[in-house]
């Protein structure tokens, strides 16, 4: 262990802003950290074990006790559950003879969940080992036992188990017309740095992961911040130093675009990453790529090793003095890290907790300089704009929301897949494209957005409307919206990243709350409690992740009050637990964020 360990972190620099690498590269050795381990890497890295086992305790792919040889987990999704996932995992329980969250007593496998992986147009699904597994059925589960129960090397397995599909169905401006390789650079210094940047901010080009700010105007943030802040010492030689950081952690559940354009369009996405660079002055580039995308990293290493033999990546681009290259790091299981600042935190080798702000990742990012975060879909888009100019992408889409949307679509809908969108295209329209019928609601943008109903169909994809990172998920009159509300909500109380208060306490309290509604033993005052709690953790938490998680219930409580009245009895709470003496010491939390007594006081309630 100890010579593995030695050479894991040399390769990795021993820098400590590689941990997550060389955790990686533990776990999948030996399938959990070691105690021994993190006590060797503490040495070499010169950090405490403290700060690595809450690392490892923070992400859900690291473990502190072993797993099994085969590590299996099975999506959580609500999608993955409407594909009969709980079925086929019970299959797959009784097929492997070990339980859900268990380790077989051989150590030769274990199962549990996870959430959303990414393939919600083919599940059920699941990871292997980290590499994902597609459309699960009874035969599919009757192989991949008998292939563990033998001991196959995960590299003689049948390739169709692995097999993901990009299943693009209605590609649009963008998907349409990709770029060749060196185009965007040639274009942008033929036509001038800045000339391209003001064709960017021509085009009106918003942020696609969700927040939509307006991308010309980051760079240019990025590019005209504080210098003090973008110098570094004799490494850089008196450069002004920035980074470039690509978002691929899509970790919404019904979202899997990003997915997509990273296996058929990686060359545009990575051009857009380099123009980036070459307007705001920077040297270094990250992907960070979620974890459930560890199949796609080789071929995206490749890509990289393929631009740099043909001068697109490397010392003097093009001939043009411009130095850049990338750096893929892959994550570790934690729906947190999309946010920026928690990105950036886990990028340094830290738990992805989310920064306050200000400062802004375009001031003070990675490593304290000043950083641009843009997603996939944004960096593919600039590549494209300058190419073909902005008056051609603001051409398309609405007043306030120019160009096109890339939608993920799944659920209901006998065609998922991939679509794009000029903004400002109804809802009615894009199910009439996808097949879908009977419908009863729509989730716009994932568990974090809207959900609508059947009579809002005539609203408009578009940042004035219904703004989407992506994820467009369809359910039928079948569908019980409170079982999709429950799901939603057991996964932001899993996925709170635990720092502040309201959150980690108030998403645990919601779930239990939910719970108890939809069980039937609430009472008439349960569901205002619960409207109230939703408010408190909504406007009271750190980040965008407590302050969305309530949105799941407050959207379908505003326009089906009847569904929770329907699971109503009028009886007393539960014994041992007092709602409203927990809700008050909530609100006393959130008012001074107090993670002493009183949040002790709540949690051995919870």
């Amino acid at each position: 262990m100890k010579q593995f360990i030695q050479d894991l972190a040399e390769t990795n620099g021993s820098q400590p802003t590689h941990l997550l690498q060389i955790l990686r590269g533990v776990q999948s050795r030996y399938h959990y950290i070691p105690e021994a381990a993190i006590e060797q890497i503490a040495e070499l890295l010169n950090i405490s074990r403290t700060q690595i086992i809450s690392v490892v305790e923070f992400y859900s792919f690291f473990h502190l006790t072993p797993r099994g040889q085969y590590e299996l987990l099975i999506s959580d999704s609500i999608t993955d559950h409407m594909l009969g996932k709980h079925s086929i995992t019970d299959y797959l329980s009784e097929k492997l003879n070990v339980a859900v969250g268990e380790v077989r007593h051989d150590g030769l496998v274990s199962l549990d969940n996870t959430s959303c992986t990414g393939m919600c147009d083919q599940g059920p699904a699941g990871l292997v080992n980290g590499y994902a597994l597609t459309r699960l059925d009874r035969p599919r589960i009757d192989q991949i036992a008998d292939l563990i129960n033998h001991q196959k090397p995960l590299d003689l397995w049948p390739s169709e188990l692995f097999q993901v599909a990009d299943n693009i169905i209605k590609p649009g401006l963008l998907l349409n017309q990709p770029v060749n390789h060196g185009s965007s650079l040639q274009a942008a210094f033929a036509r001038g740095l800045q000339e391209t940047l003001t064709e960017i901010d021509k085009s009106g080009l918003r942020g696609r992961g969700g927040a939509g700010y307006n991308t010309a105007w980051k760079w240019h943030l990025c590019y005209e911040g504080p210098e003090e802040n973008a110098f570094c010492d004799v490494a850089t030689h008196g450069q002004p130093q920035r980074y470039v950081i690509c978002n691929a952690d899509e970790g919404e559940p019904g979202t899997f675009k990003d997915r997509v354009l990273l296996n058929s369009f990686a060359h545009q996405v990575f051009e857009g990453m380099t123009l980036c660079a070459a307007i705001i002055g920077a040297q270094q580039g990250f992907l960070y790529l979620r974890a459930e995308y560890l199949h796609l990293y080789e071929k995206l290493q490749s890509v990289l090793a393929e631009r740099r033999s043909s001068g697109l990546l490397g010392d003097n681009i093009l001939e043009k003095g411009l130095n850049f290259d990338i750096e893929i790091c892959l994550g570790a299981g934690a729906y947190i890290c999309g946010e920026e600042s928690a990105l950036i935190e886990s990028l340094e080798g830290k738990m992805g907790i989310p920064r306050n702000r200000p400062p802004y990742p375009v001031t003070e990012g990675y490593l304290g300089k000043p950083t641009v975060v843009n997603n996939v879909e944004t960096f593919m888009a600039a590549a494209s704009i300058a190419v073909n100019g902005g008056d051609w992408f603001a051409g398309v889409g609405t007043e306030k929301s120019k160009g096109a949307k890339i939608l993920s679509i799944c659920g209901d809908c006998p065609r998922p897949g991939i679509y794009e969108y000029p903004f400002g295209t109804s809802i009615q329209s894009v199910l009439n494209d996808c097949g879908a019928s009977d419908v009863l609601g729509v989730q716009i943008g994932g568990p974090s957005g809207t959900f609508i109903s059947n009579k809002e169909f005539d609203r408009k994809l578009a940042f004035e409307d219904l703004a989407t990172g992506g994820s467009f998920i369809v359910f039928n009159s079948s569908r019980n919206i409170l079982d999709i509300v429950n799901n939603f909500t057991h996964f932001f109380a899993h996925e709170s990243c635990g720092f502040c208060t309201p959150c980690r306490v108030g998403t645990s309290l919601l779930k239990k709350q939910l719970d108890k509604i939809i069980d039937g033993h609430g009472s008439a005052g349960d569901v205002v409690a619960l409207e109230e709690l939703c408010k408190l953790i909504k406007n009271h938490s750190h980040c965008g992740l407590g302050q969305t998680a309530a949105n799941p219930v407050l959207t379908t409580l505003q326009r089906y009050p009847e569904l929770y009245q329907s699971r109503l009895k009028e009886i007393s709470y539960e014994p041992g637990f007092d709602l409203d003496g927990a809700l008050e010491t909530a609100r006393r939390m959130a008012k001074r964020n107090d993670s002493g007594a009183h949040l002790a006081q709540v949690e051995e309630e919870l």
